[in-house]
């Protein structure tokens, strides 16, 4: 046998008991054979508080422990016991239908808010509701504190007025707890009037009134007109210079012809009608002098044809008039594209995915993952208490709808509040967490598919209350911008 195939039947050998040896202290001790009957379990032994299970030695290795995910579980908020529900009515002024349903088994303490647009006031309120003005906000709400009987549906009515008619109005609606911050439901309903105009519809303006093709027909026009006006002058300068200045053999050449023949007379001896003859210049019509004479001719320089040039002043004509063509679509287009161009907007090419979207309070925002809607912002001191570290807290009720099939995360320091001055804070995210009753809405994602509302607060520094929140789902996103002011 090789040597090397002794080598591997030994090493074979070898691993075998160690395995076998490694198995043998995995087997129990002493195992009796099951009997046929099957034996009743045993009941579990007593528990005594306090003291620690002792583990039993078998034999047999421990069970590590399961390890627990490590990402935090994604938000699925419970079905609240109170919803509200919005519907605008057909009246030639703006109004409202507030349904505030409990589909809980127990009466339930709420304050129902619903924010004014800027510039209108409410005319009419049912149920016992109050308008005001919050401090740190721009707009006015009308309130109300409503204890709901259990399995009931309470119906709102308002109305408001507008300083122009014939625009759409907005007034979202919450429903919150007795304290006024954490929404249980919201929701949103726009009025529109029945004489509202329809948008007017800009229309391109014709072909042939379009600065861009009356230069580029303006320019043609000029090319062919000096085109044609070149050509004519070549055509008159060729046909003068091919006009013939003589004939030849033209004149007295000779003096006479062999046979006593009078010159020009084309036979010899003058007896013959022809009309030609050497030294005539006009060969006769029947005479020899068709076939050739027997003195030659002397031959005539042909003129040398010179190429012609078109002038200078042409030439510069054409080539500024081109230019100017090029010059001036250039300058229109890059005019165009300058007017065109909105600085208020974040961008939308590059390293941002989507496409800016900018809104009021109540409207429905999407981006790429989110559906933003802000309902309510306000920076009353009565609603959130001072911020430890100085500064006056702004909260602001948000709906965040997931559009995806994967439950998406967001962050906090990307949710921005900008001042009128430019200057912008991000979200307080330990504010935010007290909001929330100690949840952290930040780090754990939003299901797919579902959609949640929370309070956010921001932290502002000064008395000037925000202008515009800024919500984006991730870091490359072009979020949504809601104008609160």
């Amino acid at each position: 046998m090789p040597a090397s195939r002794r080598h591997q039947r030994a090493l074979a050998v070898f691993v075998n008991c160690l395995g076998v040896i490694a198995a043998v202290p995995a087997l129990s001790p002493a195992a009796p054979r099951a009997e046929a009957a099957p034996a009743r379990p045993a009941p579990p032994p007593a528990v005594v508080p306090g003291a620690a299970a002792t583990p039993i030695p078998t034999g047999v290795p421990a069970v590590p422990p399961a390890v627990p995910t490590t990402g935090p579980a994604p938000v699925r908020p419970s079905m609240p016991p109170v919803s509200v529900a919005v519907g605008a009515s057909g009246t030639p002024a703006p109004g409202y239908r507030i349904e505030v349903r409990n589909a809980g088994s127990a009466p339930v303490d709420t304050m129902v808010r619903q924010e004014l647009p800027n510039g209108s006031r409410a005319t009419t309120v049912t149920g016992g509701g109050r308008t005001s003005r919050p401090a740190g906000t721009s707009a006015g709400e009308v309130t109300w504190r409503l204890r709901l009987p259990a399995k009931s549906t309470t119906t709102l009515h308002t109305a408001l007025s507008i300083p122009g008619p014939g625009r759409s109005v907005t007034a979202p609606t919450c429903v919150y707890g007795s304290d006024g911050t954490r929404p249980y439901d919201c929701a949103t309903a726009t009025w529109v009037g029945a004489a509202t105009a329809p948008a007017a519809q800009v229309t391109a303006a014709p072909a042939w009134r379009r600065p861009p093709v009356l230069l580029a027909a303006f320019t043609a026009l000029l090319v062919v007109t000096v085109g044609v006006v070149w050509w004519a002058v070549w055509r008159r300068r060729r046909r003068t210079a091919a006009t013939p200045t003589g004939t030849p053999g033209g004149g007295a050449m000779h003096a006479g012809a062999p046979g006593g023949g009078v010159p020009g007379l084309g036979t010899p001896g003058g007896a013959g009608p022809g009309q030609g003859g050497p030294g005539n210049g006009t060969p006769g019509r029947n005479g020899p002098a068709e076939r050739g004479t027997v003195y030659p001719r002397t031959a005539v320089p042909s003129p040398a044809s010179r190429r012609r040039r078109p002038p200078v002043w042409l030439v510069v004509g054409v080539a500024a008039a081109v230019l100017a063509g090029v010059v001036g679509a250039a300058a229109w287009s890059a005019t165009q594209r300058v007017a065109a161009m909105d600085t208020t907007k974040q961008p939308t090419s590059g390293a941002w995915v989507g496409s800016s979207v900018t809104g009021a309070l109540g409207q429905p925002l999407r981006e790429t993952a989110f559906e933003f809607t802000v309902y309510r912002v306000s920076c009353d001191a009565e609603v959130l208490p001072p911020a430890p570290g100085g500064g006056r807290p702004c909260l602001a009720t948000v709906g965040v709808r997931n559009l995806t099939n994967e439950d998406q995360t967001w962050h906090g320091q990307l949710q921005r509040a900008y001042l009128p001055s430019g200057n912008w804070v991000a979200a307080d995210e330990d504010a935010t967490r007290v909001a929330n009753l100690g949840r952290d809405v930040f780090s754990q994602p939003v299901a797919a598919g579902r959609r949640v509302l929370l309070p956010l607060v921001f932290t502002m520094r000064g008395d000037e209350p925000p202008k515009l929140l800024e919500l984006r789902s991730g870091v490359f996103s072009a979020g949504v911008r809601v104008d609160v002011a």
